[in-house]
């Protein structure tokens, strides 16, 4: 039996993850999953990719918005309102997309740019913005927020622990920043769930996930390595991609627990071989 064992919402994308007991998922995705992100004096988007610092920036839920720690700088925090303060919008970049957001405020801003060391500013994606995920994998014109391209992330325990038992360091789930985590099945089931339902909700595998140097960035400590990315390399590269975890598309809408059964309706073929 598959049973969802960790949940996770990323408000601000690539900031720190928000663990969750149930979620609430709507059209694009979780609530408040990636719906503001941090872009430079030109609109485009950053990520830890760039600015490690931005690891250390954790994010909670508050009843009036988001709390920001700086876990690197004792005292420094900063209360997110959920409505910006700012009606106007402008053009941002995220990867190959440009979407309508709107600015928080000057006062969020100004915070940021502190904490990153350059200007920056914060966007949020109003439910006016539609950004939708990649035509070919597309079932009906599903919309997504400021991920990297598709509303969720699914993957397995068992296939974290069969790549921590091949590491001399085992990692935590938080390198690979899913926001569904489930146990039980075999390392790399999610490879081939290609339609299931958790909750009444149906949820559809259509891409692997491939992952970057960001998975090998410390999240406490803000340090690079080159694992998890070199151990990956030698038995999950396809097309000179290394893969772990799968894209998901959903129909419907409704609450995600812990604890609550996968039923898998449908499976894929799929065939991942060192390149």
């Amino acid at each position: 039996m598959l049973t969802v064992s960790e949940l996770y919402i990323y408000p601000i994308k690539s900031l720190g993850g928000i663990a969750l007991n149930k979620a609430s998922l709507i059209e694009r995705g979780f609530e408040h999953d990636r719906r503001w992100m941090l872009v430079d004096a030109n609109n485009q988007f950053l990520t830890q990719r760039e600015v490690n610092a931005m690891a250390f920036l954790k994010v909670q839920l508050a009843e009036q918005g988001l709390l920001i720690t700086n876990i690197n700088k004792p005292g420094e925090q900063l209360l997110v309102p959920f409505e910006p303060t700012i009606n106007e919008t402008e053009m941002v970049d995220v990867w190959s997309s440009r979407c309508r957001a709107q600015r928080v405020s000057d006062e969020v801003d100004a915070w940021f740019t502190k904490q990153l060391g350059f200007p920056c500013k914060l966007f949020f994606m109003p439910d006016t913005t539609r950004r939708y995920v990649d035509g070919r994998y597309a079932h009906n014109k599903e919309i997504t927020s400021f991920t990297d391209g598709y509303p969720l992330l699914l993957i397995g325990q068992a296939s974290l622990d069969d790549l921590n038992s091949r590491l001399e360091v085992p990692l935590p789930m938080n390198r690979f920043r899913p926001n569904i985590v489930f146990t039980g099945g075999t390392p790399f089931q999610e490879d081939y769930m290609k339609h299931f339902d958790i909750n009444g909700v149906t949820f559809f595998g259509v891409k692997p996930c491939a992952r970057c140097v960001m998975t090998t960035i410390n999240q406490q400590t803000g340090e690079k390595a080159k694992e998890p990315l070199k151990t990956l390399s030698a038995y999950r590269l396809k097309n000179k991609k290394i893969l772990f975890g799968q894209n998901l598309l959903h129909q419907g809408t409704g609450i995600i627990s812990l604890g609550d059964t996968i039923t898998i309706h449908e499976q894929k073929l799929v065939e991942i071989v060192p390149d």
